[in-house]
């Protein structure tokens, strides 16, 4: 009876380990699917119609979730992948936002112009390092005509972007009209050499002549100022010196006058010493 009853005491904790083990098993298993399924993370979709090539606003999307096992790296998570850009493809209301259907929006202001990638080669050389919104001129020495020749091809040009490879400069963009387009594409091919310069920002000969006048006049100013400062030094100079004259000449009498009280005296010393020698 006793050894019975201690056997279904030993049964008894072996299936309560048993049923615990089990339960911990299949509560981190639970909690595994939850972390998986049950975390949802937020993604951009379509608020409304997005038409195609249309810049995406903030208006024209919103917030979905999934959960975190089915995020992709194409999915859009941060605004900073919308910014300034463009679906390829038309997209109604609802629709996931990805990766692969933006594009970047081009940088053209006006309708009719167009981007002209110029990269750093042998025929295209650059004289410094060029950042967007700077104004360049393009300078060309060919020799279709039979003579050779350099001229101003273009002055004044927009960049509208900057190529970069690891932080190298390497081209540029340009905006210009379209229908220039297919002369500056023929100088970048057969022309014999296409050189690209900084332009003066987009300041007329007007403006530079006048800022020189300005700067002239101003160190013109300058050196009256010092002159008449020097003068002004000078005049006192001269007073403190006239100041100075009549006690100076007052001194000069007084010495003149003790000199020729002292000349008598003199003389008579001279004439005793004399009448003692003989």
């Amino acid at each position: 009876m006793l050894e019975s009853k201690r056997r279904a005491i030993i049964f008894f904790i072996l299936s309560l380990l048993l049923a615990l083990t089990a339960g911990l098993l299949v509560l981190k298993k639970v909690q595994a699917i939850n972390d998986n399924l049950g975390t949802m993370v937020k993604v951009y979709v379509a608020k409304g119609d997005i038409s195609s090539r249309a810049i995406i606003t903030p208006e024209n999307v919103t917030t979905d979730e999934i959960p975190k096992k089915y995020l992709k790296d194409y999915h859009v998570t941060k605004t900073e992948d919308l910014l300034n850009k463009v679906a390829v493809v038309p997209l109604s209301d609802g629709d996931m936002i990805t990766k692969n259907i933006l594009k970047q929006a081009s940088a053209v202001v006006e309708e009719k112009n167009r981007l002209v990638t110029l990269m750093q080669s042998d025929r295209v050389y650059f004289d410094e390092p060029l950042e967007a919104l700077d104004r360049v001129d393009i300078i060309v020495s060919e020799r279709f005509s039979g003579k050779e020749e350099t001229k101003f091809f273009m002055k004044d040009v927009k960049v509208a972007r900057v190529a970069k490879e690891k932080s190298k400069f390497k081209g540029i963009q340009v905006e210009i009209p379209q229908s220039l387009v297919p002369e500056l594409i023929h100088m970048q091919n057969y022309a014999d050499s296409v050189r690209i310069i900084k332009s003066n920002v987009g300041q007329s000969n007007e403006a530079v002549q006048s800022q020189l006048e300005e700067n002239q006049e101003e160190i013109k100013e300058n050196q009256a100022s010092t002159e008449n400062e020097a003068k002004d030094k000078k005049d006192s100079n001269e007073k403190q010196q006239n100041n100075q004259s009549p006690t100076t000449k007052e001194d000069s009498k007084k010495q003149d006058q003790s000199s020729k009280a002292n000349t008598p005296n003199e003389q008579g010393q001279k004439s005793e010493k004399g009448d003692e020698k003989k």
